[in-house]
Order: C-alpha cells, then sequence, then structure tokens
C-alpha cells in the first residue's frame, strides 16, 4: 500500500496515475486503462463490476486503490460520486444563462416549457421498447411489494407511482431516504423494484438497484439512456429522455410514462387468473 496521501480531486487523481502509469503491474495496469475509458462508472459501480469490465479480479482493484493512496475502493468513489455531483450548473448559473438570451419572461418560459414537453412526448413513442414494457408490467403485477426510488429531480415521479399504486390498492414502499435511513434490508424474493434515476445518475437510487439485483428481485429502470449504470443489472429499461430549456429539464415524459406504466400494472393485475 502506497504510504502517499490519497488525491484530494479529480485532477490530482489523474496527475497521480500519469506518475504511476509506467511501473505499475499487468492486472493494476488493466484496472487503470479500463478507469480511464469508463471515468464515469466509477461513481455508480461496485468494485466487483469494475473487475469483470478491466477483466482481472476484484482484489486487484483494490490493490489499484491502495496504490494511488486510497484506503481502499470506497474512498476513491466517494472522490468521484463527489465529482459526478457536480456536472450539472447550479441553478444560479441555469438562471443567469436564461437571462443572457433574454428568456426568463414568465411567458417565454412557459412557451419553451410546453414546446420542450411536446417535442420530449414525441421522442417518448421512439424510446420506449413496448416488448419491453410489456414485460415490465407483468414482472410488476406479479410482485409481492413494489419498492420504489428516486432522488432528486426523480423524486416526484417515484412519489407520483406511490400515489396511483396505493389507490389502485397495489402493495408498495415509497423509499424517501428521509434521515439516511437504510432500508434496503426489507428487499424480499417474489418483490420488484422501480427505480428512476437520469444522468448524472443518483448513486443512493444506483445502490437500490445493486441490492435488488444481488437478492434476484426484478428491476424495472426509468432512465434516460441504455449507458445508464442500471442496464447492466439485467433490469427492463424504460427509456426516457427530457428536452432542456436552458439546462433545466421537466418531467413531462417520464411522468406521462409513469401514468401508463401504473394504470397498466394495475389493470394486468385486475384481470382474471385462467
Amino acid at each position: 500500500m502506497s504510504n502517499r496521501a490519497a488525491p484530494q480531486s479529480i485532477d490530482e487523481y489523474y496527475n497521480r496515475l500519469a506518475e504511476m502509469e509506467g511501473r505499475l503491474p499487468k492486472r493494476l495496469k488493466q484496472c487503470a486503462d479500463y478507469l480511464k475509458d469508463n471515468p464515469d462508472q466509477i461513481a455508480v459501480s461496485t468494485v466487483a463490476e469494475l473487475a469483470v469490465g478491466a477483466g482481472v479480479q476484484p482484489s486487484a482493484f483494490m490493490r489499484f486503490c491502495q496504490e494511488l493512496g486510497f484506503s481502499g475502493f470506497s474512498e476513491m468513489q466517494k472522490l468521484f460520486r463527489y465529482e459526478y455531483a457536480q456536472k450539472r450548473p447550479d441553478y444560479k448559473t441555469r438562471l443567469a444563462k436564461l437571462r443572457e438570451r433574454g428568456g426568463d419572461s414568465p411567458s417565454a418560459l412557459l412557451a419553451e416549457f410546453v414546446e420542450a414537453g411536446r417535442t420530449s412526448l414525441e421522442n417518448l413513442m421512439h424510446s420506449v421498447n413496448s416488448e419491453v414494457l410489456d414485460r415490465a408490467v407483468v414482472a410488476l403485477a406479479g410482485a409481492e411489494t413494489i419498492h420504489l426510488v428516486g432522488f432528486g429531480r426523480a423524486f416526484p415521479v417515484a412519489a407520483y407511482l406511490a400515489h396511483a399504486l396505493e389507490r389502485m390498492g397495489i402493495r408498495s414502499i415509497l423509499h424517501s431516504g428521509v434521515g439516511k435511513l437504510e432500508s434496503q434490508h426489507i428487499l424480499n424474493p417474489g418483490d420488484a423494484l422501480i427505480a428512476t434515476t437520469f444522468a448524472p445518475y443518483s448513486a443512493e437510487t444506483v445502490d437500490w438497484a445493486n441490492a435488488a439485483h444481488a437478492r434476484g428481485i426484478e428491476i424495472v429502470a426509468v432512465t434516460d439512456e441504455k449507458a445508464s449504470p442500471l442496464a447492466r443489472l439485467n433490469a427492463h429499461v424504460l427509456e426516457v429522455s427530457e428536452i432542456d430549456v436552458g439546462a433545466f429539464r421537466s418531467l413531462s415524459a417520464t411522468l406521462s410514462l409513469a401514468i401508463a406504466l401504473a394504470i397498466a400494472v394495475g389493470a394486468q393485475r385486475s384481470r382474471p387468473h385462467k
């Protein structure tokens, strides 16, 4: 293990890696090469998943992290998760950009969001695979309990699904993360998980999906692209993207998908069994 302090920024991480690259053993070099090509995966993957991607044992990845000065994989992942969360501009920056282009008047904003919503809804018809949607509905309809997770911008989607399923008498649990309470232990065989997240992907949602996958639980992923970390978990991926308005994104298409999904599950469950 290296006696050097762990890198405190992504730039420092890459500088350290450049210094060491020529003297890394073969397996550790494989780790370095894989992470250079897939840096975003560090924030949302388990060490086992990264090891598979690099073609090495998880123990080699742990040694790689320690060689860079980290105590282990968790410390390195924490650095990348922080960086990952900073990728989208904050609201102050987004508002400033709207003012610069003269699009911050109420009527102009309404017109832009209506147009963005219309385009997002049209795109939804092409992005969601109907066969995958059918399989997702069957999986959810047959579940004992449907667990719902979505953090940040995705929370309204999870909350709506909880409301709709409750109104139809379908057993579901909305996991909000209030108080940092960990409740993944209540995932049981026969349950299903609807996980909603968009880039930059919520680490909490990815953690829930990984826990469900480890227990063999069906996962329905509402996300924005096939490269989403949820797609690697044998999930039923329902792909939806929202058009930006000055770096702000509405939920027009996503909520439409959620409404259709919830009602389809209710209809499936109400059908008489043959």
